[in-house]
């Protein structure tokens, strides 16, 4: 699937054009582009601060999120590359605690773009050009990283001495490029893995963690999983963590969902198998608190969207876009929803995505589904949509847009309303400029 960005600001428009001109229309795998745009550049991966490098199908942004958060508690600096972005292509590059500015972002891309121009490099591994000189020209701390796409090929994996690795929960998505296999997505995963940098994992199932170790043996390093080097525990109100070090008694996240606990867990974990940066207790308790990350089971709770729904309706975004998301986003809401509560889903879905895996786990609740298009990217159609909800028995009605399903919605209302909007990070940035309410 193509991607692509706009911007407000003529200058980096201009390179955005360029940069879609002369990328491949799809995503690309493979370390030889990279590798021959960043010699041209001067190999600014090798000069980066202490790099967290983590991958994952589902959990890693928020597990870098906890990451920046905690570091930044502790009075340190971190530069941070995620993707994709959801409004603005400056989500992508945070440096030093802050979103790069139009003005550098421009300047940085022309740099790349005039770089690359017989390389036909693709448009992520432009962008993480970008962002590694970047994050050489300003100081920082650390640097936290976050796979794009897989690992051992992703363009991220030309570091080849990051400070600490990890690795989220795992699943199958992007099974054209990764496979079918959990065992074989795990394998891709865990070709982040270098010698001389511990490997942090969650725990898994015995035939992925045969073949994580299959990796970390063949590449040698230490690899410290979830259940033999560190454990944890959501349970009465705390997060209760534990390693060789000791124990910590953590609150909770703030972030919603059982499974951000997951994540936090991980993140402490990093932290707490590394020596570079000093990241006290008083920091890891505090960045349960300052972690966040949009359009991850994100309440809306004000903005122009919000605004079309009664006072007591609540309004919710998540991007999550495969089985293991749609359980995590399932759960949350079965939780969650009082009874009588109507429930309405507005889902828009990606084609290449498992529309009828995601729908699983709201089998048998009331919820309604409406499906939505996505601007620009080919998606699930409505009627794909709506024979994936019947498989599972979920209603289905029809919708005329985003602004003009919730007004219905609202209009019709005779109880207490929650409305999620989600499938799709691509229409999750759709609703937050909608909403008025961007990242910062």
């Amino acid at each position: 699937m193509a991607d692509h960005a706009h911007s407000t600001d003529p200058a980096v428009q201009r390179q955005l054009d360029r940069l879609w001109a002369l990328s491949p229309g799809a995503d690309v795998l493979g370390l030889e582009r990279i590798t021959a745009l960043l010699d041209r550049l001067g190999n600014p991966q090798h000069d980066l601060p202490p790099v967290f490098h983590v991958a994952g199908t589902n959990g890693k942004g928020s597990t870098c999120a906890f990451l920046r958060a905690a570091i930044e508690a502790a009075g340190l600096t971190c530069h941070v590359y995620t993707s994709p972005h959801l409004v603005r292509f400056n989500e992508r590059i945070r440096i030093a605690g802050s979103l790069i500015d139009d003005a550098l972002l421009a300047q940085l891309l022309e740099e790349v773009l005039d770089a690359s121009h017989d390389i036909g490099a693709s448009f992520f591994e432009v962008t993480t050009a970008a962002a590694f000189l970047a994050f050489t020209r300003h100081r920082a701390d650390a640097c936290i990283i976050e796979v794009g796409l897989g690992g051992r090929l992703d363009a991220t994996n030309v570091i080849e001495q990051p400070l600490i690795c990890g690795i989220a929960q795992l699943g199958i998505d992007h099974q054209a490029f990764l496979g079918d296999r959990i065992e074989d997505i795990a394998a891709e995963k865990a070709g982040i893995a270098k010698a001389g940098a511990p490997l942090v994992t969650l725990h898994y199932p015995a035939r992925v963690a045969n073949r994580i170790g299959q990796v970390v043996k063949h590449v040698g390093t230490h690899w410290i999983a979830r259940d033999a080097g560190w454990d944890a525990q959501a349970a009465g109100g705390k997060l209760r963590y534990k390693d060789s070090q000791g124990e910590l008694e953590l609150p909770l996240p703030r972030l919603p969902g059982a499974h951000q606990a997951t994540n936090a867990a991980l993140a402490v974990a990093m932290l707490r198998h590394q020596d570079a940066l000093a990241v006290p207790p008083a920091a890891l308790r505090a960045a349960m608190g300052w972690a966040e990350w949009p359009a991850r089971l994100q309440q809306l709770s004000h903005g122009r969207l919000a605004a079309l729904l009664p006072a007591d309706a609540e309004l919710w975004l998540d991007g999550g876009h495969n089985p293991a998301a749609g359980r995590a986003i399932a759960d949350f809401f079965r939780r969650r929803l009082a009874p009588g509560r109507r429930f309405h889903i507005l889902l828009g879905m990606l084609a290449n995505k498992d529309l009828t895996g995601f729908l699983e786990p709201f089998a048998g609740s009331k919820a309604v589904i409406h499906p939505m298009p996505i601007a620009g990217h080919a998606a699930h159609d409505p009627g794909a949509i709506a024979t994936a909800a019947a498989i599972h028995g979920l209603a289905v009605a029809s919708n005329d847009g985003l602004e003009a399903t919730l007004r219905a919605i609202a209009d019709e209302a005779q109880a207490p309303l929650t409305v999620l909007i989600g499938g799709s990070l691509y229409l999750a940035g759709e609703v937050l400029a909608a909403n008025e309410t961007p990242p910062v």
